[in-house]
């Protein structure tokens, strides 16, 4: 986006009239971290640097460095997620009590903080219980959340939903969550359902060699292509079911 209308953008989104000094500064800071000017991820850096005042920022990271990370762990998690400096102290604290409680330790949240900057101020709910209340022991849940730190950022809808789909439609353990809880963070309509529907017809034909489901994470965790070639395209000697399969996948029919 060119410069000359960068600068009112700015100013009509935020409401902030800095000046053009300040905001020629903060671009050349926000280009100088080597963020792209054609994404979006450019505009929201730049939003950050020219609205917040320098003792602002400094506070901010101040905060961060107290819980035990460096300066330059804060300005690598603005790289990956830069409107998380926007989070107030007590969210900051409230995520950091919200993973202990789960079982992680000081070195695993930070570790978690540098990974996953957008988790930070995003829990609403007290998500430890949300887990409890569906049958996950205390390690199980630090399991998860050591895995998947974005955990903390998820509904309580969203879990309860795709928890159940799994246990209840699927007939996979509350293990299989824990071993693969990537699954949380996926889509129900783009690819949990269709694939599991893809599985159970697999399953109700007796194609699959077992009445039990594959392992969650062979069905659900790899790509679209190697998907097909497991359950789809290893059938190419009947086209019927194949394209029977392949309806199914799209949506355009049930299993």
């Amino acid at each position: 986006m060119p410069q000359d209308l960068l600068f009112p953008l700015l100013i009509s989104q935020s409401g902030a009239v800095n000046g053009k000094v300040r905001f020629e500064e903060s671009l050349k800071k926000v280009l100088e971290m080597g963020f792209d000017p054609t994404t979006s991820r450019f505009v929201q850096a730049l939003r950050m640097l020219y609205q917040m005042s320098e003792k602002t920022i400094q506070e901010k990271v101040n905060v961060y460095t107290r819980l035990g990370l460096s300066g330059e762990d804060v300005w690598e998690m603005f790289k990956k997620w830069p409107t998380f400096m926007t989070n107030s102290e007590k969210k900051i604290t409230q995520t950091f009590e919200t993973f202990s409680k789960c079982g992680l330790v000081e070195e695993e949240i930070l570790s978690a903080f540098k990974k996953f900057p957008q988790c930070i101020g995003a829990s609403e709910h007290n998500c430890v219980d949300t887990f409890l209340g569906l049958g996950f022991s205390k390690d199980d849940v630090a399991v998860i959340f050591k895995r998947l730190p974005l955990c903390v950022s998820y509904s309580t809808e969203m879990v309860k939903r795709k928890t159940e789909f799994v246990v209840k439609e699927m007939n996979w353990p509350l293990q299989a969550v824990v071993s693969f809880p990537g699954v949380l963070g996926l889509s129900m309509e783009k690819r949990v359902v269709p694939r599991c529907n893809v599985i159970k017809a697999l399953m109700k034909k007796g194609l699959l060699g077992s009445d039990e489901p594959p392992p969650v994470g062979s069905a659900l965790a790899c790509t679209d292509e190697l998907f097909l070639r497991r359950y789809v395209r290893k059938h190419d000697d009947d086209e019927e079911l194949v394209a029977e399969l392949m309806a199914i996948l799209r949506g355009s029919r049930a299993s």
